[in-house]
């Protein structure tokens, strides 16, 4: 008794707490960061203090100040447990706020938010609504799957109720639980028809979340749910028909969050539908036609009406009507409108090519706003819209944005009109001429792929040789900085600098250019501090071939090489070397060596090649015929030289390195090229030891220098003299592909590529999308033991397209060096119908000699 007395006596002593208002009004007073940190120290020491002495009278008040601090920033976890104690309370005063703080200071990675489950379920049955409501508030925000197991039956009890208040709180109850767990989904269907027949709003709005919840989750739920088409047509054609209601009313539009949300679950349950699409075909029409334009919230409903009209099986015409609202968007001052309006023609393009296309130049038009995100949206989608017929005005466009884009968009732009041009060129002359055009527009911010796909053009062009060698060096004479323009410029006045000097070209007047006036220019673009090595390997070798093409400039040639022979770049020092040997000691031999290149054949990359089950089939696989010469190039990255492709007994392909592949600085010899190589056993073998290594001339096979062995490609070091057999890695062992996944129409696969020499392995990650809406933002993260090291590489993209019409590809590099066994914990997001769906679970299924055999 003493002990009790004693704690009220100095309860009794100590000051009341100032009000929550007070505080407020001394933290903004604070006029410096320090000043507030100690305000806020004090008041939370105090209320440290009366908490640990169990003041109940002011329990309330000190948890609404702790709340305030909490939203400031500061830490103030330590009041969980008096929220607790308020909820526990009979007053409805201290459950307000106590209901408040666990929604603020709990979240269900805290096992302390599992103690109010209890409270929760009694203040669930409570006479007072508004207690439940308390209740049912706090569930929604703080649900875990324990706790969704724990109280889904009475969330289910409270959607019977009559009361309107308490059944919309159960509906987002039960959206909540079924997010947490989706087995639970079936115990709320029975509620919903009576939910969607209820007169409220209110009511209606939580009961289509809900349903859309359901559908999202469960392929059968969806099924059952497109009977309820007919009501959910009848819901949306009062609230556009019914007069005006000030309840429901925003902006002259009656009750639109309503309505969108009935559109968003109309669009679920008619994508693949063919009776529910043309069930709800009228009712989208009047919506499209009725709605109110002048505000957002019409312009919000007219949006969802699009998607759901692209998205189901709807009629030619009404899809014409939504590209043309689509179309009244862009001409919107706003410009997020705007930019909302592009974003959906380029999700709608493919459905309705010839209808977007009526816009193009309205679309076109976006490319002069002054917003950069408008520009860019509008540059996708005019990519999207070329076709043989507007090639050549939409490249124009584009060229006129590139000249005048930012320097950070310039790549992305240039890449995609070459890869138009390469798609849709009316002709060969016009595709170089626009080449040439993008290769001066954007300068330095050319791909490099740019200059091996436009040399690989010009060698074709045998016709056009004298025009076009014309027009680059006019062009490099103006500007010799621009690197991707020097490189195809010298690569060209190299090839054809003798029809350049002769003045043979018959599409225009041809201009008087001497031998001294070309040198002197590949002169100047090897002595600037401004190209890059690559440029100067490229600068260097046409010179080279100059010597065979012109007659008086042998000694101004050499004179040119000369310096370079002392280079500190070891690629341009064995260059030199080696023309000068080839111009001392082999002069009899540089004409041959250094003719004119044949056309150089266009390479089919094996991603375009058809696949059977990740591998390339037998009869794609092409082997090296006897006498053929075999380019081998060893990539910046590589652990293996080569890798052989084919089951014993048959011969080998060994791949040819294309032209696009990285550039490597370190040296190595552009003439060490391997002719006459035959890989067949002979009759009477050499055993290992006794064969001889094949005699390698420096200068063997100068005369086919071919995109391969440019200069921006790395060369093999250090194979002269060296058996090709003895630097061939052994075959890779091949792994069947595992299905990592399958679930709500996703389905993911793992193919597998390991290199023979390190045991490292490339998981390749295919996502497909059977279902018939596009999964957005999808991300696919991955993690694995500590021993293992994995590394994910930039995905192909962030969406899958429906009805397995694409592929999302991700590259993961996994080293075991230990040799244990793979388990890979995943985590996975992504959108679908506007619902996030997130995804965590273990893959354990990988062969298992995967990094032992």
């Amino acid at each position: 008794m003493s002990v009790i007395q004693a704690i009220e006596d100095r309860l009794a002593k100590m000051p009341a707490p100032i009000r929550l208002k007070d505080l407020i009004r001394n933290i903004r007073s604070a006029r410096t960061a320090a000043d507030e940190r100690s305000v806020v120290q004090k008041e939370m020491a105090m209320i440290r203090n009366m908490f640990r002495d169990e003041d109940s009278t002011y329990r309330c008040r000190n948890v609404a100040k702790v709340l305030y601090i909490h939203m400031l920033g500061y830490q103030a976890h330590f009041g969980q447990l008096e929220c607790l104690k308020l909820i526990a309370s009979p007053r409805f005063t201290d459950k307000r706020i106590g209901y408040l703080g666990a929604t603020l200071l709990l979240d269900e990675r805290h096992d302390v938010h599992l103690l109010i489950t209890n409270s929760m379920k009694n203040d669930m049955g409570h006479n007072t609504q508004y207690i439940a409501g308390l209740s049912l508030s706090c569930l929604g925000s703080i649900c875990s799957p324990e706790m969704s197991r724990d109280l889904a039956g009475e969330v289910e009890k409270m959607l019977k109720v009559s009361n309107t208040y308490l059944k919309k709180k159960a509906a987002l109850c039960a959206t909540r639980i079924i997010r947490k767990v989706p087995e639970l989904l079936e115990m709320f269907i029975p509620a919903v028809r009576s939910l969607l027949n209820d007169k409220n709003h209110g009511v209606q709005l939580t009961a289509v979340i809900l349903v859309t919840e359901m559908c999202t989750k469960s392929p059968d739920t969806l099924v059952h749910f497109r009977k309820f088409v007919p009501n959910l047509v009848r819901i949306l054609k009062n609230l556009i028909m019914s007069g005006y209601s000030p309840e429901h009313d925003v902006s002259g539009v009656s009750d639109p969050f309503l309505q969108v949300n009935i559109v968003k679950l109309l669009r679920i349950l008619g994508s693949g539908d063919v009776d529910c699409s043309e069930a709800m075909n009228d009712i989208l029409a009047q919506v499209a036609t009725n709605t109110e334009t002048s505000k957002n919230v019409g312009n919000a409903i007219l949006y969802e009406t699009v998607l759901t009209i692209m998205d189901i099986n709807s009629e030619s015409g009404l899809r014409v009507l939504a590209v043309n609202i689509l179309g009244r968007f862009l001409l919107n001052t706003d410009k997020n409108i705007r930019y909302v309006a592009l974003n959906t023609l380029l999700r709608t393009v493919k459905a309705d090519t010839n209808a977007v296309q009526r816009h193009r130049s309205t679309i076109i038009d976006c490319l002069k706003d002054p917003d950069i995100s408008i520009q860019k949206r509008a540059v996708e989608l005019c990519f999207a819209l070329i076709n043989p017929s507007n090639v050549r005005t939409m490249i124009k466009e584009l060229i006129f944005y590139l000249d005048k884009c930012d320097p950070d968009f310039k790549s992305y732009v240039a890449s995609n009109i070459l890869q138009a041009c390469e798609r849709y060129s009316p002709n060969k002359r016009w595709h170089i001429d626009t080449m040439m055009r993008v290769l001066t527009a954007a300068g330095n911010d050319v791909p490099d792929e740019s200059v091996s796909m436009l040399i690989q053009m010009i060698s074709e062009s045998s016709s056009l040789h004298p025009y076009i060698v014309q027009q680059l060096f006019k062009a490099l004479k103006e500007d010799i900085n621009q690197q991707p323009l020097a490189q195809v410029a010298t690569w060209c006045i190299g090839e054809f600098g003798d029809l350049l000097v002769a003045g043979v070209v018959d599409e225009e007047e041809p201009i008087q250019v001497s031998e001294v006036q070309v040198l002197n220019l590949l002169e100047s673009v090897l002595m600037t501090t401004t190209s890059t090595q690559i440029t100067k390997e490229y600068t260097l070798l046409a010179i080279m071939k100059l010597s065979a093409r012109f007659t008086g400039s042998q000694e101004k040639i050499k004179l040119a090489v000369m310096p370079y022979t002392q280079s500190l770049d070891m690629e341009l020092q064995q260059r030199s070397v080696e023309f000068q040997a080839l111009l001392r000691d082999h002069d009899n031999m540089r004409a041959g060596l250094l003719e004119k290149m044949p056309p150089i054949e266009k390479k089919v990359d094996e991603d375009d090649l058809p696949r059977n089950n990740g591998e390339l089939l037998d009869d794609q696989i092409s082997a090296p015929q006897k006498g053929e010469m075999i380019n081998i190039a060893q990539q910046h990255e590589s652990n293996g030289l080569l890798d052989l492709i084919g089951d014993s007994g048959t011969i080998p392909s060994i791949p040819t390195m294309q032209p696009n592949q990285d550039q490597s600085t370190g040296g190595g010899a552009i003439l060490d090229l391997l002719s006459d190589l035959d890989f067949s056993a002979p009759s009477n073998p050499i055993p290992p030891m006794q064969q001889p290594a094949p005699a390698m001339n420096l200068l063997d096979g100068l005369n086919a220098l071919s995109p391969t062995t440019m200069p921006s490609q790395p060369a093999v070091p250090d194979l002269m003299g060296g058996s090709l057999i003895n630097n061939i890695a052994p075959s890779a062992p091949v792994f069947p592909p595992i299905t990592a996944l399958e679930k709500d129409g996703l389905k993911i696969e793992f193919a597998f590529e390991r290199d023979s020499i390190t045991k490292n392995v490339d998981i390749t990650m295919k996502a497909t999308n059977s279902t018939g809406a596009q999964f957005e933002s999808f991300l696919f993260e991955a993690a694995v033991p500590k021993a293992i090291q994995l590394k994910l590489l930039t995905p192909s993209g962030n969406s899958v397209p429906p009805n397995n019409s694409g592929v999302l590809t991700q590259i993961m590099k996994v080293s075991n060096p230990q040799g244990l066994s793979l388990k890979m914990r995943y985590r996975l997001t992504y959108i679908v119908n506007g619902a996030p769906v997130n995804d965590v679970g273990v893959i354990n299924n990988f062969p298992a000699y995967l990094f032992t055999s």
